[in-house]
């Protein structure tokens, strides 16, 4: 079989789908890459491993050129908060780098998975139920790059009808990698010092709601999405897809279900507080469960109680 790329596989996304596809297609044939050398040795010895810089095209090419590609997941990307802190970079990274890969994808004949955001709506998107089609005027750079990012995808396949696929992502949790530099990792801080120290500082409000994803679910939603059979899909790329919603109070509460002495304070960060009210409430995901069947396995009650077991024994052992 043709081998699978994946960009940013050291990332929070990254390292754990890397670990999933080589379970699901062989080691060998999936091809983690990233700017960083991973601490994780299981992701850097168990299948190849490439030293990539997607701003350099013909590092790209080189790549593509070692290993019989014929699918990427390109997750290499500046996220949220750091966004705008490096607003410079987030731009070259997140758009360059999309197109250097989209170019690749385009020449080697390769399908291509692009992961958007809800960071790609704004303050005048619906905020209830946001529907799959629908005004997008997101006032971070992390946002701007997303639109763009879901617009050039769906370019390339009605000009060079290349494959590209893609969801918009809720906020991310998982036990496995550290946060990086996302609107929504307070809700992966949260369980680390609650089982460490029954305590944790929040730099959202207690009442911001927003959607959510345990890792299990977006891992399995990108692997069924690029295994979906193309004739269904008649959005493709950008698809709404969403699990859970709950603001920082209700995920407090449910984690004292499990630790009862754990207390929470809030200690509000204005600019992820602006980036996260721009944000929508909960996502209408419908068309991805009418086009290729998606459906989440984890909610909030089964989500935390999968972290806290995780991290304690982890701590423990």
């Amino acid at each position: 079989m043709k081998q699978i790329l994946v960009t940013g596989s050291v990332g929070q996304i990254g390292s754990e789908l890397t670990h999933a596809l080589r379970e699901r297609y062989g080691e060998e044939n999936v091809v983690a890459t990233d700017i960083r050398m991973p601490s994780d040795t299981r992701l850097r010895d168990a299948g190849p491993f490439e030293f990539l810089d997607v701003l350099d095209p013909n590092h790209v090419t080189r790549v593509m050129q070692i290993h019989d590609i014929g699918t990427i997941f390109h997750l290499a990307a500046v996220l949220s908060a750091i966004g705008e802190s490096r607003p410079n970079v987030a731009w070259q990274v997140n758009m360059n780098g999309l197109y250097n890969i989209l170019e690749a994808a385009r020449q080697y004949q390769c399908s291509m998975f692009f992961p958007s955001s809800i960071g790609a709506f704004g303050k005048s998107t619906p905020k209830d139920n946001t529907p799959q089609d629908t005004i997008q005027r997101p006032d971070t750079i992390y946002g701007v790059t997303k639109v763009a990012g879901e617009l050039i995808c769906d370019y390339y396949h009605k000009r060079f009808d290349l494959d590209t696929r893609g969801v918009r992502f809720p906020g991310m949790i998982s036990h496995e990698t550290e946060p990086g530099g996302g609107t929504t990792d307070y809700a992966v801080e949260i369980f680390f010092e609650a089982v460490k120290h029954k305590r944790y500082t929040c730099y959202l409000r207690e009442d911001t709601s927003l959607d959510m994803m345990y890792m299990p679910d977006a891992i399995r939603a990108m692997i069924d999405l690029m295994e979906a059979d193309a004739s269904k899909l008649k959005h493709r790329n950008a698809f709404n897809i969403t699990a859970m919603n709950f603001t920082p109070a209700q995920l407090a509460d449910e984690i004292r279900k499990h630790i009862p002495e754990f207390e929470i304070e809030y200690e509000v960060d204005p600019v992820r507080q602006e980036i996260a009210d721009s944000w929508p409430n909960y996502m209408d995901d419908s068309a991805a469960r009418d086009e290729w069947g998606w459906n989440h396995e984890y909610d909030l009650a089964k989500m935390t109680s999968d972290m806290i077991k995780v991290i304690s024994d982890r701590i423990k052992g």
